[in-house]
């Protein structure tokens, strides 16, 4: 595996005349990385994967500055996975002389994280605008598990890029929480706690799959939700999975959740 710290270098090194399979991260490599570093192996010739804490999408520079950084080990992982190239780019490479790279969002886009972590995805398609321009892959692989992220994403590679996304399924521990960086933040009571509430919201789904009345359901779900010792419900909304509207029905429902456990923000969908 080649690391590669500049863009120049990145040009020197790759051929994006081939078949380029782009996995952006933020490091602390975890199962859920595993599967899209896998899914672009099978796809493609080359996978580059990038690691870049960016830090224009997080609200609060506490959040930024605390969150996992253990780069040693995800360089031992990309070895083992056999990865071709690291971009490994500092913040000066990527922002140059700018203060930031946001891109403005929507207003009809401004639901869900986006109407709470204000600012968070104009800095994520900023800088994922600027990935793509870098990295001319015919594939970026992106999971399921960050919903929204996917779906703004896509709006910007149709408008912009050749670049095909390849969404891949979320990844659960045997307890059925979705894979985050951030569960490291959590301890065993936490997690079990995290592993009710997803239960409980997979239960819900195979309810509203039977009779589709969101309403009454989603107020019995918020009922179990107080049981919950250290939760703080941001939002559990169903929207349309196809342009995150609220004109829902049976065949085309999401269900998407937000919430603290303890002092850990969580997202999840269903």
């Amino acid at each position: 595996m080649k690391i590669i710290k500049s863009i120049n270098q990145l040009n020197k090194e790759v051929n994006f005349k081939a078949n380029i399979g782009f996995v952006p991260t933020m490091g602390d490599l975890h199962d859920g990385h595993f599967s899209l570093i896998e899914s672009s192996k099978k796809k493609c010739n080359k996978t580059i994967v990038s690691i870049f804490i960016n830090p224009s999408q997080f609200n609060k520079k506490c959040d930024y500055e605390e969150y996992p950084r253990n780069i040693t080990n995800d360089i031992k992982i990309l070895k083992k996975l056999k990865v071709d190239f690291l971009f490994l780019p500092k913040k000066k490479e990527i922002y140059e002389n700018k203060r930031s790279l946001k891109l403005k969002l929507n207003i009809k886009d401004k639901v869900l994280c986006a109407k709470y972590r204000k600012g968070h995805f104009e800095g994520v398609l900023g800088v994922i605008n600027k990935f793509l321009n870098i990295v001319k892959a015919k594939y970026i692989f992106l999971g399921k598990k960050d919903f929204q992220q996917l779906y703004l994403i896509n709006k910007l590679i149709k408008k912009k890029f050749n670049t095909k996304i390849i969404s891949c399924k979320t990844v659960r521990n045997k307890k059925m929480v979705a894979l985050s960086s951030r569960n490291q933040l959590l301890n065993d009571n936490d997690l079990y706690i995290s592993s009710k509430i997803a239960k409980l919201l997979i239960k819900f789904k195979k309810k509203l799959n039977k009779n589709f009345n969101n309403e009454n359901q989603i107020k019995k779900i918020k009922n179990e939700k107080n049981k919950f010792k250290n939760i703080k419900l941001e939002y559990l909304e169903i929207r349309n999975k196809f342009n995150l509207s609220k004109k829902i029905n049976k065949h085309n429902f999401k269900i998407f959740i937000a919430y603290y456990n303890r002092n850990v923000r969580l997202i999840d969908n269903y």
